[in-house]
């Protein structure tokens, strides 16, 4: 029962009611009962059997096995948790469950998860080329691009959360005799790289033994670069890897370089530059003139946008602001001038050399070289204008090389862009500013949950082919697969939020926002009815999605509260890889806005692939 105030005299009060199992859980529980009015191991095991979908928690093999082990976990559940809500599974005696029960069970997140148990089931014995990396940008920061602390904790966070590309920006001390961890050109107050470098080697593996690989950003002279190749050898020791042959053919594993720790960079121009009175931009550099519309509401509130749209805005960009986000890569003969400046030791423990041939077109710049790979980085806005004519020939050079996206200068509150742009067109390293929040990095998030959340994701076949032809994101592509998604209901948030949190004057008015984010021929937002005055919404509602790209397809899932005379009120949400997704009734769990899981919010889904 809530009471709530009313015109400030009156009070009304509302009860709160446990919705019945939808019809369909009716329905599966009545056919792997046998009609009873319970169901045992065996039913139990029936079910898991056909709902498995050739990768679910259970398979033939097992699946009486893991009834069993479903059955003691409901028990036990349901004993610990009788205080905590009516939501919650809990055990009729003797082992049996009836329907209540078994709804219960199908509603627990803990449970009955939408996605494949977290593994890795992915072939990680190709070169790094064939994977797409969690890649973050200006990995230091704690906020904003121009005045924000700089400190190892958003890196240990990202650690944590399985990403494995790290960006280090270093540059000289104050004293000029040590190495500094910060944006250059901002009231960025820095960090000291021994002190990065460390955490690093402590959370390096804690949430997946794959690769970590750090990008510096390198504004460093030659005896500081000598340090750092010191520093970086006694912090590492034999968990750091590089090759033998200045010039690999070919990248190394993840497979083979589990537990290893690898440096990306390339020579510092900024240094020599300063000497003439020069000074590059660097990747990313925060722009004096920020864009409107980028505080923290917005950063949420604002929908992705289509990377068509992107990719027009891009080609309307001014030249000269381009090459003001340029990125420091040079040609050969710059870095060929700059190598006799580089620190022997250090040159030796690069694995991922960053460069860009000699020329200065978008062409040039993706020719494959048969004797070497390399790493290439362009802005957000470079890659839009260079897929409008050089498509083809991006997908082509990330089938051997490596291509790293950054965000553009002008996202100084640390915002974020579309990522498929980069990941239809192969591109390994989209990096992002995991320090904010916002549906971009959602599904950053999302995308990386895939392949049992090690921070690699194979890329499709499609995109590794170069007979008949290469893939081209251009050619239109026929609906390959049909997902259909029905949101019955749900619950949970009665127990995390108070009682007024929404709404001052009744309960909430939920609804449910439910699409795909992928290539712009599969991207679509569609929600559910409001229902009105209910913390345990039920909707029923069922939506189908016609995939051209279903490998690179992610399920969007928000829920808000409906809210008359202003803006409507967040409630959660998740984004799940289309790939990974279990066929059948599933409990969806909720995520705040940076990523955080309710502890009891969540969604009763049906997912069904057709």
């Amino acid at each position: 029962m809530g009471t709530y105030k009313c015109c400030l005299i009156f009070k009304r009060r509302y009860r709160w009611t446990d919705a019945p199992p939808p019809d369909d859980v009716r329905a599966l529980f009545a056919d792997h009962s046998g009609g009873a009015a319970t169901m045992g191991a065996d039913g139990l095991r029936r079910y898991l059997e056909s709902s498995a979908g050739g990768g679910g928690p259970a398979d033939a093999d097992n699946a009486e096995g893991e009834a069993e082990r479903l059955l003691d976990q409901i028990r036990l559940q349901g004993h610990q948790h009788q205080r905590a809500g009516p939501r919650l599974p809990r055990l009729g005696r003797g082992q049996l469950l009836g329907l209540d029960d078994f709804h219960r069970f199908l509603f627990s997140a803990d449970l009955n998860p939408p996605l494949r148990r977290p593994r890795v089931h992915h072939d990680m014995s190709r070169p790094l080329s064939h994977y797409y990396v969690y890649t973050g940008h200006n990995s230091y920061l704690t906020g904003n691009q121009l005045s924000s602390d700089c400190s190892d904790v958003p890196i240990i966070k990202a650690l944590q959360r399985a990403v494995r590309v790290i960006e280090l920006d270093m540059w000289p001390n104050s004293a000029k005799d040590d190495i500094s961890i910060l944006h250059g050109r901002t009231l960025t107050t820095p960090v000291s790289l021994l002190k990065c470098l460390k955490s690093i080697k402590e959370y390096a593996f804690v949430a997946s033994p794959y690769p970590v690989i750090i990008t510096l950003e390198d504004h460093l002279p030659p005896e500081l670069q000598d340090k750092v190749a010191k520093m970086v050898l006694e912090v590492f020791g034999t968990i750091l890897y590089y090759p033998e042959e200045e010039h690999p053919k070919e990248l190394p594993s993840p497979e083979s370089l589990k537990g290893r720790v690898l440096l990306s960079t390339k020579p510092p121009k900024e240094y020599l530059e300063a000497k003439d009175g020069g000074g590059a931009v660097k990747d990313g550099d925060a722009e004096k003139n920020p864009v409107k519309g980028t505080d923290d509401d917005a950063a949420w509130g604002i929908e992705i946008p289509d990377f068509r749209t992107e990719i027009q805005s891009a080609k309307q960009e001014d030249d000269a602001s381009e090459h003001r986000d340029d990125d420091e890569d040079d040609d050969d003969e710059d870095e060929q001038k700059m190598q006799q400046h580089l620190a022997p030791q250090y040159k030796h423990l690069i694995t991922i050399r960053a460069g860009k041939p000699k020329g200065g077109t978008t062409s040039d710049a993706l020719k494959c070289d048969p004797d070497k790979v390399r790493r290439l980085s362009l802005s957000e806005q470079q890659l839009a204008k260079a897929v409008v004519n050089h498509g083809t020939e991006i997908v082509r050079f990330t089938q051997r090389n490596l291509l790293r996206i950054y965000p553009k200068g002008t996202r100084v509150t640390s915002s974020n862009y579309n990522p498929f742009i980069g990941w239809v067109h192969g591109a390994q390293m989209v990096a992002f500013n995991m320090q904010g929040y916002g549906r971009a990095l959602w599904l950053m998030h999302g995308f990386y949950r895939a392949n049992g959340g090690c921070g690699y994701v194979k890329k499709p076949d499609f995109l590794m082919q170069s007979e008949p032809e290469v893939f081209d994101p251009k050619t239109p592509q026929p609906v390959k697969k049909t997902l259909k998604v029905k949101v019955y209901m749900g619950d949970g948030w009665r127990m995390d939020f108070k009682q007024t949190h929404f709404d001052q004057y009744s309960p909430p008015d939920f609804y449910a926002r439910v699409g795909i984010a992928g290539v712009p021929a599969d991207s679509v937002m569609k929600k559910t009815k409001a229902v009105e005055d209910n913390w345990v919404p039920v909707w029923g509602d069922e939506f189908s999605f016609g995939l051209t790209v279903p490998e690179l397809a992610l399920l969007r899932v928000e829920v808000h509260e409906y809210d008359m005379s202003e803006k409507d009120d967040f409630a959660g949400q998740t984004v799940l890889p289309v790939s990974e997704l279990q066929p059948g009734i599933r409990a969806v769990a909720l995520f705040d806005r940076k990523g955080n899981k309710y502890p009891n919010a969540k969604l009763l889904m049906r997912f069904e692939f057709v």
